[in-house]
């Protein structure tokens, strides 16, 4: 990617309305657009982060048996009668349209209802399951107020996943699996050592959920907080029957802010209930299917990220969501800079390693500057003096100094 094709720019300053960090630094890093609080575009960077994270998702995902498929957006009203979930005082969230005959649809905020009526007509006996159907899909919810950037969206991207078992050992078996699941994405995308899982209200299904807390100070959630046990209680369930139960006393826990970056939940009979959802057992009896749900907000997890793991000079994205692992810097329009500028390009795409390729006009301070406020990993800097004595300026995004070294040992490095 040759940044004087980007079609985007970076700037210096961010819409007035803005105040959520994340959404500033993405913003004027030319990452997202804001069209309206809660809503944003993403632009061909903030895109490839997204994609990136997906990736990250779908893969452990599909390691613990998931199915991705795509549900539409539109919802039917009728589905959430059944279950008593299309009133808005019990669904306090909803964005709801009409068609032109006057029907009133839905814009789905959570797709059990679409699901199960699916799930029907395809399973009939305790041998299909269990099973794990997963998309990832946008989100609509009627916030009352979304001033956190791309952590409290009105449009968002979710990653929600919902299980089908026959037992309850069966279900507790996949839910265990999600667990562990989830647990490898937040250490893939780079908050891992201070995401936690929580114990949460679990409503009507259970009695507890869990929700995964990253800790923030931008959190809108308190937590009580136990590093030992590498566990948290939300607030809203912290009693002392709660504590005797996790195991932990209140002496041990640390009150802290969390960003809510996934929950998983127990449904029990809640939704196959209501659409009875039965499959023959072992001895030829209908039993009602057990369900679970997963959600990760995919766009809430970049904006975490982004909030999170940047400083005084933008973003720095880890390696494994970052939009290209190497910003590539050409200082200079001399012939043998261009050269030598264009060569590397190649080699490091035909390494499949990706590159934002600087080839503008602009002065070395204005790049480098951009270099630090988009968050790439490493910064590669090819100028006059770096070509006489035939070796390239590689700088890490959260080193201090930057090293000289030859095109081998360069490669060597940046493909490790």
């Amino acid at each position: 990617m040759r940044l004087s094709q980007l079609f985007t720019r970076t700037r210096k300053d961010h819409p007035a309305d803005e105040a959520a960090k994340n959404a500033q630094l993405l913003i004027r890093a030319g990452f997202v657009h804001k069209e309206m609080a809660g809503v944003y575009s993403y632009l061909p960077l903030g895109l490839k982060v997204l994609n990136n994270i997906s990736q990250i998702i779908r893969e452990e995902m599909n390691a613990i048996g998931g199915q991705e498929i795509l549900m539409p957006a539109l919802q039917i009203k009728e589905r959430y009668e059944t279950t008593n979930r299309w009133d808005d005082k019990i669904v306090d969230n909803w964005f709801k349209t009409k068609l032109s005959n006057g029907s009133e649809l839905g814009l789905g905020f959570s797709h059990e209802e679409n699901l199960v009526p699916i799930v029907k007509n395809y399973i009939n006996s305790y041998k299909d399951l269990p099973f794990a159907p997963y998309q990832i899909q946008t989100k609509f919810r009627n916030e009352l107020r979304s001033k956190s950037g791309l952590m409290r969206g009105r449009e968002f991207l979710m990653k929600d996943m919902y299980s089908f078992a026959l037992t309850q050992q069966q279900h507790n078996g996949f839910y265990d699996q999600a667990q562990k699941a989830y647990r490898r994405i937040y250490d893939r995308v780079g908050i891992g050592d201070r995401t936690f899982m929580t114990f949460a209200s679990g409503g009507s299904f259970s009695k507890f959920s869990h929700e995964f807390q990253t800790l923030s100070d931008a959190g809108e959630d308190t937590i009580y907080l136990s590093r030992a046990k590498n566990i948290a209680i939300n607030k809203e369930v912290l009693t002392d029957e709660v504590l005797v139960e996790v195991g932990v006393s209140q002496a041990d826990l640390e009150e802290v802010k969390g960003i809510e970056t996934g929950n998983i939940f127990s449904l029990g009979t809640k939704f196959s209930g209501p659409f009875d959802l039965a499959v023959d057992d072992e001895a030829g009896n209908k039993q009602t299917v057990l369900m679970g749900c997963y959600g990760i907000g995919v766009s809430r997890v970049m904006g975490t990220v982004a909030e999170l793991l940047s400083d005084d000079r933008g973003l720095v994205w880890p390696a494994s969501i970052a939009p290209a692992k190497v910003y590539l810097a050409r200082l200079g329009n001399i012939p043998s800079v261009v050269s030598a500028a264009d060569e590397l390009y190649e080699e490091l795409t035909k390494l499949n390693i990706e590159v934002i390729y600087d080839d503008r006009d602009m002065r070395p301070g204005e790049k480098f500057a951009d270099a630090d406020l988009l968050g790439i990993p490493y910064r590669v800097v090819i100028s006059e003096k770096t070509v006489r004595a035939g070796t390239f300026e590689l700088k890490a995004r959260t080193a201090k100094e930057a090293e000289l070294l030859p095109k081998e040992e360069l490669i060597k490095t940046l493909v490790s």
